[in-house]
């Protein structure tokens, strides 16, 4: 099980960690934090994975900073949509890849229409990803499911719904995170670590939307299994 924010169109690292993962439950009702990936993802050149440029959704808060991901208010829809297909098409319209993700952007482009949050379109676009990368898991929102107060606490009772047998953590993670909460409840917690040659050097910088153009789905795809298979091995070791 994996439980981070919505990012639009996520970073290759986030990417793997969800399709590693047999559950996905969106953390919707957490702070919105704007110096994060929730409203915006950097977009690298197919040829270059260092010139890079911000793709972000002007986002308004109602309540300030205490407003949670799930109240952020994209400002203009429609403007939104048209720069986010133009910048898009701009870095990877020439990749041969293209045409497969220019279709399957229709449910993101056609969200903005019909919808105001910025946390729907953020997690539809890396529904999107997971969706051509051929992923079976399953999408929760956390703001539908009970769980008590506490950082460690509230991810433990999150997992354990699910009936998690593993919790995915990234290194960041692992600084902080309660294990015992999770252990008392059969759950094991699993340092998640990714490749970092090839694609994976800058995937923690810049969206999965670069690796996916440059490899293709197909390739991208077992890459990511491959990884998926490492932290399955962590696991049966733990």
């Amino acid at each position: 099980m994996r439980d981070p924010p919505a990012q639009l169109f996520p970073r290759l690292t986030t990417l793997a960690k969800l399709f590693a993962a047999d559950y996905w439950i969106v953390l919707d009702d957490v702070q919105f934090t704007r110096r994060d990936y929730q409203h915006r993802a950097r977009l690298a050149a197919l040829d270059d994975p260092r010139s890079w440029q911000w793709l972000s959704i002007p986002t308004h808060l109602p309540a300030g900073r205490r407003t949670t991901i799930r109240e952020a208010l994209i400002v203009d829809p429609m403007r939104s949509r048209r720069r986010t297909m133009q910048m898009i098409r701009q870095y990877f319209g020439s990749s041969p890849h293209w045409s497969t993700l220019a279709h399957a952007m229709d449910p993101v482009l056609e969200l903005f229409a019909t919808t105001d949050k910025t946390a729907e379109v953020a997690e539809v676009s890396t529904g999107i990803l997971l969706n051509l990368l051929g992923w079976k898991g399953r999408i929760l929102r956390s703001s539908q499911l009970a769980s008590r107060p506490g950082r460690s606490q509230r991810l433990a009772d999150l997992a354990a719904i699910t009936a998690a047998r593993s919790y995915l953590c990234g290194t960041g993670g692992m600084s902080y995170l309660e294990n015992d909460l999770f252990t008392s409840r059969g759950i094991t917690v699993t340092p998640f670590r990714t490749p970092t040659a090839g694609v994976w050097d800058s995937g923690r910088a810049i969206s999965a939307l670069r690796a996916l153009m440059v490899l293709g789905p197909p390739t991208l795809a077992d890459a990511l299994r491959a990884v998926a298979a490492d932290q399955g091995a962590l696991r049966a070791a733990a």
